[in-house]
Order: structure tokens, then C-alpha cells, then sequence
């Protein structure tokens, strides 16, 4: 969802959209709240041969097969050393769950559309068209993260491949 969809939804419903923040390295994201299923810990993974490096392998989760995917690997950050707060946040995308993997989770945040600011144009660690907006704190800024998009097509096929092969 762009911030111009966030501004068409706000007018439309007046709602205030709901975020789960989280910290890659020592940066803030965040994810809608809606397509968050649950947070668990780090599971056991099995890995999958020739996955790329960011794909961790699957996990059972009650009786589900969910592929796990490192997020910080993924977008090229460098994650906290001996992290006792890494965390698996296991969302929904389009009917396919998937776990990420995670620093930390920090709170849910609720804001407005005139809380969020558009992509600025320059280059930064995360590329550009994986973010929806960036969400202003007190003092620091929040990247809000459209999960979907993080994912190419060549990590769908793997996915996939990931539930075959379990």
C-alpha cells in the first residue's frame, strides 16, 4: 500500500493504521499489523539445497510448513551480534505464510497518514520500492516495509519448492 493509499483509506474510513516495529541492525521497520499472524522465537529450520542465502529453509509450526526467510540478510543488513532478542515474525502473504527472522520486536505502532512521509530519493540500505513511507517518531524515523515486495519472484519459486519438498 503507497502513502497515497494510506491518505485514500484514511479519508474513506478515518482509521489509524497499525504497524508491528521491529529492528534490523540499528534500524527501525515495520510491517502492517494485519498481515502479522503471530511472533515466535527463533525455530529449528531444515534446510532446502541451493536455496539462496536469506532463505533459512522450513519450520513445522503446529502442523503447518512455513518457510523461513532471514529479513537482514535479504536487504544487506548486518545483524546484532549474539542477539538474544531475534525473534520470527510469521506473516501472511497473499494466503502463503512465511516466517521472518529479526533483531528484535520493539511495539505496534498507530499513526495517521499525516504521520508518514513519502520515499525520499536517495539511496539508502533498503531499495526504494520496498518501502511504503517512512513514519516519524519523536526523534527518530521508521521504514515501513511492504513484506510482499521484499520478495522477488525467484524467492516465490523457492518458497514454493521449500512445500514440495516438505
Amino acid at each position: 500500500m503507497s502513502v497515497e493509499q494510506l491518505k485514500v483509506n484514511d479519508q474513506v474510513s478515518g482509521d489509524v493504521h497499525r504497524f508491528l516495529e521491529f529492528t534490523l541492525g540499528s534500524e527501525d521497520y515495520a510491517i502492517p499489523l494485519l498481515s502479522v499472524r503471530e511472533v515466535i522465537s527463533v525455530p529449528e529450520t531444515t534446510p532446502i539445497p541451493k536455496a539462496p542465502s536469506h532463505f533459512l529453509g522450513i519450520m513445522n509450526l503446529r502442523g503447518q510448513v512455513i518457510s523461513v526467510v532471514d529479513l537482514r540478510t535479504k536487504l544487506k543488513i548486518k545483524g546484532k551480534e549474539n542477539n538474544a532478542e531475534e525473534s520470527v515474525i510469521i506473516v501472511d502473504i497473499n494466503g502463503m505464510n512465511l516466517g521472518i527472522v529479526v533483531d528484535s520486536i520493539n511495539k505496534v505502532l498507530a499513526f495517521t497518514d499525516e504521520e508518514v512521509n513519502e520515499v525520499p530519493e536517495i539511496e539508502t540500505q533498503v531499495n526504494a520500492e520496498y518501502i511504503q513511507g517512512v513514519y516519524r517518531k519523536e526523534d527518530s524515523l521508521t521504514v515501513l516495509l511492504d513484506v510482499a515486495k521484499v520478495l522477488d519472484l525467484k524467492d516465490k519459486k523457492v518458497l514454493n519448492s521449500g512445500k514440495i519438498a516438505a
